[in-house]
């Protein structure tokens, strides 16, 4: 490569060219199964009388195993810490969830990771501290509840009762009750009397206790919370209700959109995914946005199918097999949804569709990359904040740097809970063309530049023409070094060291401390 990784002019930014912030989320548990206490509560009667005990126990929703009566007397158990006892601001469960920076992806069966998907269902919440209607009302603006109807209101379990006595009750409800467990379970009794059949409830209240815990449960209780909660713990406990046992995973979405046209996004996109399968060895399929112009076919040296456009046109009739149908199997991990590259058609189709397929691909491998064009529709706008992770690939010059913190504020504000969007500045070194600094794009977008990629004209045409990708027209070359670096960062998976740069030429990841496991 003839020229450097960044020109004399990022000199002082060359120290600092990678973002580093790939923590994982902390996977949170509910905070009543975290500690136990005693039996009884000072000063109070036991949980459970002889009335209440005689009595069936009443039920929201059906439960799939019916938990054991908690017994009247237990053995003594040690109390709880003072704050959490008294139902004070000591959260580790909230504070830890509320600390979580990348987007946000809960534990599912066999150990993946898969994203929240609320179906379009009603949410009702009764809150009563302040801090919660806040909470409650930043979750229902988050993307992952963007298909349910969120409502929020004042009052608690009582306001509740009073409206269920003149309204039919949606499939969830959220209440708060911060009173004593005796009271907040004479509360869910009277709750239960209004609830329709099938209504999921989740409770928050005051008290960190196990015992609880059960026995909201065994009142057919669906979660239990304990204040104060976080937007993305209020989410998690949602999205655990509406997981779909039939479904193993959902793929993470990886949108790359160009600040402007010409920016070099579908290269990006092409060259990250290729060394996500084939460094990271993690499956991963592209799909090509770009309905008349797409790249990606020629990228790979494919016949370009009508994949994603057959898609789109009958979205309601996807099933496994047919997407694999339509799939282009370029390696044995890598599967692209090319373009049809045509102008035959004018390509009207509603955004409905494009949410649809893009959920059901996401089904079909961990990773998926979205390769977006540089257009601006109601359908772009959603597929950017509906994304996992969005990637704004941007060059040096003024034109970028409007149409980028266009973008990036855009995106901010329909993210709220979620991490900024990656900036990376490509075609960076151009002979001859003056360049706005990185350290000055970066701070004008409130944005740190995750990645410099330099402008090599010869590598890139020569992998162009030859239908190839970087790494393999120029595996050494410090292009084809960023882009390895790319797929980590967005993957947040280290490259194997069979497959990375030390069996290549005898380096270590730069991330192999970061990612190593501690014994």
């Amino acid at each position: 490569m003839s020229n450097a990784f960044a020109p004399n002019a990022f000199d002082d930014f060359e120290d600092d060219e990678f973002d580093l912030d790939m923590g994982y989320v902390a996977q949170g548990v509910p905070a009543a199964q975290a500690v136990e206490a005693p039996a009884a509560f000072p000063g109070e009667a036991p949980m459970m009388d002889a009335e209440a005990a005689r009595r069936p126990p009443l039920q929201f929703t059906p439960p799939a195993v019916q938990a054991a009566p908690v017994p009247a007397a237990q053995p003594p158990r040690p109390a709880l810490p003072e704050p959490m006892a008294q139902g004070g601001e000591f959260n580790p469960v909230g504070d830890l969830v509320a600390g979580a920076q990348a987007a946000f992806s809960p534990p599912v069966a066999g150990g993946h990771a898969a994203e929240v998907s609320v179906p379009r269902i009603a949410i009702h919440v009764f809150a009563e501290r302040q801090d919660t209607l806040a909470a409650a009302e930043r979750a229902g603006q988050d993307r992952r509840l963007s298909r349910a109807t969120t409502q929020i209101r004042v009052g608690g379990v009582p306001a509740a009762v009073e409206t269920y006595h003149h309204e039919p009750t949606p499939p969830l409800i959220v209440v708060e009750c911060l009173k004593d467990p005796q009271t907040l379970l004479w509360e869910v009794d009277q709750l239960a009397e209004v609830c329709d059949a099938g209504t999921k409830v989740v409770v928050i209240g005051a008290t960190n206790d196990i015992l609880l815990f059960r026995e909201l449960m065994r009142r057919g209780v669906s979660e239990y919370l304990v204040a104060p909660i976080q937007p993305l713990q209020l989410i998690s406990a949602i999205g655990g209700l509406f997981a779909d046992p039939a479904q193993p995973f959902v793929g993470r979405s990886i949108a790359f959109v160009g600040a402007r046209g010409g920016s070099g996004a579908s290269s990006v996109a092409h060259n990250t995914a290729y060394a996500m399968s084939e460094r990271i060895g993690a499956n991963t399929v592209i799909v090509d946005y770009d309905l008349p112009f797409g790249t990606a076919g020629l990228d790979f040296n494919q016949d370009p199918l009508n994949g994603v456009a057959d898609a789109l046109s009958q979205p309601d009739r996807l099933d496994p097999v047919l997407l694999d149908r339509m799939m282009v199997r370029c390696t044995d991990k890598l599967s692209l949804f090319a373009a049809p590259a045509t102008l035959d058609t004018d390509w009207e189709i509603s955004p409905d569709a494009f949410e649809e397929v893009t959920t059901q691909i996401r089904a079909t491998a961990p990773f998926v990359v979205l390769d977006l064009p540089h257009v601006w529709s109601s359908w772009m706008r959603r597929t950017l904040i509906s994304a996992d992770e969005v990637v704004v690939v941007a060059t040096p010059d003024l034109a970028s740097l409007r149409n980028a913190k266009n973008m990036i504020d855009l995106i901010k504000q329909g993210r709220p809970n979620d991490a900024p969007p990656r900036l990376v500045l490509n075609q960076v070194g151009v002979p001859g063309r003056p360049e706005i600094p990185a350290k000055e794009f970066g701070n004008a977008l409130g944005v740190h530049p995750s990645l410099i990629i330099p402008f090599d004209a010869k590598t890139f045409g020569a992998a162009a023409n030859n239908g190839q990708m970087i790494l393999d027209a120029g595996g050494k070359s410090k292009a084809a070094e960023a882009f390895q670096t790319l797929a980590q960062i967005v993957s947040r998976r280290e490259i194997p060291l069979l497959a990375g740069p030390k069996a290549a030429g005898g380096k270590t990841s730069m991330f192999s401390g970061l990612f190593r496991k501690k014994s």
